[in-house]
């Protein structure tokens, strides 16, 4: 017996301020919602050491406990909220479809808030060799390098945790770092035998014939050496919009940025975006939680197909 396709009203890619003020809002107006998030531990404010200038805070909070609390609000109004990589979509339809690696949810709406933690290629062959032994997302890729040799660039929690999805696959993991240290002391996968860890290193190149072949990169005290490997992971930090899932199904603009307008609605109805991935000028956490709010009062609207806003649910 075929399983039932849920229809979800309302949903919300990303975990980040943007994301889950949109889910506390949407599910406290009773749509059926659910918010999509790469990684709890991934974006700009998960990355963030302190916050203190988000309003109702009393002390310094790290960007990870802040979110913590959004996420934990937006499940008790009753969102759900999945650890997922969203692969594709499609838009084009009144029944709008996201694709994850597990499978493919259907909704009214979709609130885009991947943010801008995407960036361009900056090692020499990274994006010449992209999609042929360069990828960016392990739970996507790890399965193509069983029994093969990866290496994962960058210090984060999140690369952290994707070389430990890789282990599942590969032989040897090599975890390299720009910094003498990870951003993390503590993961378990660091005490994974297959790991390797390199800290202090910068990759210059990538190299290879048809695929990924090598790399060369600086030691420590600067010294070039080559690394022989299929699979390259990177999870460097940057700015550009995360948008790559989209494939051109909505309109970007050169920079990557998703227009929108004064109510977070895109070129497409019942598609509506918030926070860092609509290049808004002033990148904060209070500037982020509000576009999510007003994305999740137009869902509402188009939903219910009001002519305004509908403010409050609570009374």
């Amino acid at each position: 017996m075929q399983e039932e396709t849920t229809l979800y009203d309302v949903t919300i890619i990303g975990g980040g301020p943007a994301g889950l003020t949109a889910g506390q809002y949407a599910s406290r107006a009773k749509l059926k919602t659910i918010i999509l998030d790469k990684s709890k531990t991934a974006g700009a404010l998960a990355y963030s050491s302190k916050i203190e200038n988000y309003p109702g805070l009393t002390s310094p909070l790290p960007g990870k406990d802040l979110l913590d609390i959004m996420r934990q609000q937006a499940i008790k109004f009753g969102s759900e909220y999945i650890e997922t990589q969203v692969v594709g979509v499609n838009l084009s339809g009144e029944i709008k479809e996201i694709i994850t690696m597990d499978k493919t949810y259907q909704s009214k709406t979709v609130i885009i808030a991947t943010g801008s933690m995407g960036r361009k290629a900056t090692i020499k062959g990274e994006a010449e060799f992209l999609g042929r032994g360069v990828s960016y997302c392990a739970i996507c890729d790890a399965a193509f390098y069983k029994g093969m040799t990866v290496c994962v660039i960058g210090n984060s929690e999140e690369a952290v945790k994707e070389a430990g999805v890789l282990t599942k696959f590969a032989d040897t993991v090599y975890l390299i770092s720009p910094t003498s240290k990870l951003s993390v002391d503590e993961h378990p996968a660091l005490s994974e035998p297959k790991i390797k860890i390199l800290t202090g290193y910068i990759v210059t190149s990538i190299e290879g014939s048809d695929s990924v072949e090598k790399i060369k990169m600086l030691d420590p005290d600067k010294k070039e050496f080559e690394l022989p490997l299929s699979g390259v992971f990177v999870y460097l930090h940057g700015n550009k919009p995360v948008v790559d899932f989209l494939y051109g199904a909505i309109e970007t603009g050169e920079d990557g940025c998703i227009p929108v307008n004064n109510m977070m609605e895109t070129s497409i109805p019942g598609v509506f975006a918030a926070g860092d991935v609509t290049c808004t000028e002033v990148r904060q956490v209070v500037i982020a939680a509000s576009q999510g709010c007003l994305a999740a009062l137009s869902a509402e609207k188009f939903i219910y197909k009001r002519t305004r806003l509908k403010m409050d649910w609570g009374k």
